[in-house]
């Protein structure tokens, strides 16, 4: 891993080189944004360069052309890549991503077809200055997101920017510029036509960063959740019964979850907390009152098919439907036998189930007394006490002359519930006990 100081000095390397052979170059976008708020992550460092990708590649030894038609060229140097982006003029739409066509312009051209004016500055780190071309100095002292130009022009050129401008203003504690809001609402219906895999990744970068609830909630007044993630948009229409939720409906439950998520949260933590309750939906009934009797089951099978949908990587779509699919078992965690709350413990999702089950609960009641006990249980008992290796397999049973079949299951389980429980101490008395209950 290397370090800000690190990438700083490598990115410099790369633009003296370009200004020594005659050419303009400027760190641009996201690094200049963070660069002026004093953010203590930095942005990786992209650079703009009249350089074309051609002298680009001559003048740097290793450069791969990711994107040469577009004019994008990664340049590797002292082992960290960077991007090196000719200055450029995008004409025409093509496919709600791509322009038909580029022409290599000037800075000022440039920053002129970029989303936002936080993100169209350019820095000089030679001359040590700030260019801006299109206002985001003052929209940043402004704490606002706005559009570059004529925000439905820059939304039609890609609709996934339309995401970009809630995660932006949820992350920075901004406003959107009134414009660009209401070309956000307007253009909404539009984001279906992004990939599912842009579309998740916009969204894993949303809530896996500060301000997740607010950003859940902007979606859902910009009329983009409904589109990208209905199951949770219909959550506004649920109510629930005070006693267990004084927050209020389901919505609102969810968003102040996503809220307490903790700085970084795994990937499978803030997943887990957005689509923890999304089987309410679907559940609800009233009778003595009101009650969502296993919507921990139905919502298992919703998340598992949501995140399908957005093209997510299989390991966090199974992961996800576990910690969803048990989330409503930590209410009877401290009346479990010792064999069944080890088990419990002992699940590959553990870590994340606990801190789910602690925002879930200061998300509406506030009572993490089972949260405490499971994390005082998982800190006094060593992992090999919590799930050690079984005395006795299959193989152990066909010795003893049993047969291969639904019993092996059956003795198997019951074996090591004794085993968890401290009830056998080694592998001759785990097979003392088969011998005397199960062979006649």
């Amino acid at each position: 891993m290397y370090t800000n100081e690190e990438k700083r000095r490598a990115a410099l390397a790369i633009v003296t080189r370009l200004a020594e052979n005659g050419f303009i170059a400027l760190y641009a976008g996201g690094y200049v944004r963070d660069m002026l708020m004093g953010a203590e992550e930095e942005s990786d460092i992209d650079i703009a360069t009249n350089a074309t990708p051609k002298t680009i590649s001559e003048l740097f030894p290793q450069t791969i052309g990711v994107g040469e038609q577009f004019g994008v060229m990664v340049v590797i140097n002292r082992g960290m890549p960077f991007e090196v982006a000719t200055f450029r003029s995008d004409i025409g739409i093509n496919d709600g991503r791509h322009p038909e066509r580029i022409v290599f312009t000037d800075a000022k051209t440039d920053a002129l077809r970029r989303d936002f004016t936080i993100n169209g500055m350019f820095y000089d780190p030679v001359a040590d200055r700030i260019i801006d071309h299109v206002g985001g100095r003052e929209d940043l002292e402004k704490h606002l997101v706005r559009a570059i130009g004529d925000p439905p022009m820059r939304f039609n050129e890609d609709y996934l920017r339309m995401l970009r401008a809630i995660r932006f203003a949820a992350r920075f504690s901004f406003m959107i510029e009134h414009a660009t809001w209401n070309a956000v609402r307007e253009l909404s219906g539009s984001i279906i036509k992004v990939s599912p895999e842009r579309i998740f990744a916009e969204l894993d970068k949303m809530i896996r960063c500060k301000g997740a609830g607010r950003a859940i909630r902007l979606l859902g007044e910009s009329g983009l959740l409904m589109q990208v993630l209905p199951e949770v948009a219909v959550l506004d229409k649920i109510d629930q019964p005070p006693e267990f939720h004084p927050e209020g409906d389901v919505f609102t439950h969810v968003v102040n979850a996503m809220d307490l998520l903790p700085e970084a949260p795994t990937q499978v933590l803030a997943w887990s907390v957005l689509l923890h309750d999304i089987g309410k939906a679907v559940t609800r009934t009233v009778k003595d009152r009101i009650r969502f009797n296993n919507h921990d089951r139905a919502g298992a099978e919703m998340a598992s098919a949501v995140l399908k949908r957005l093209r997510a990587p299989n390991a966090l779509i199974e992961a996800v439907r576990e910690c969803v699919d048990n989330h409503m078992g930590w209410m009877n965690v401290t009346k479990m036998r010792l064999s069944t709350l080890k088990r419990f413990m002992s699940r590959p999702t553990i870590n994340d189930e606990l801190e789910l089950h602690r925002i879930d609960c200061l998300a509406s009641h506030g009572d993490i007394s089972n949260y405490y006990f499971v994390k005082e249980q998982l800190e006094k008992m060593p992992a090999e006490e919590i799930k050690p290796e079984p005395l006795i397999n299959g193989n152990d049973l066909i010795s003893l002359g049993l047969k291969p079949g639904p019993l092996f299951g059956e003795i198997l389980n019951e074996m090591y519930d004794l085993q968890l429980e401290g009830k056998v101490a080694d592998r001759e008395e785990s097979l003392a006990i088969v011998k005397n209950k199960w062979i006649k």
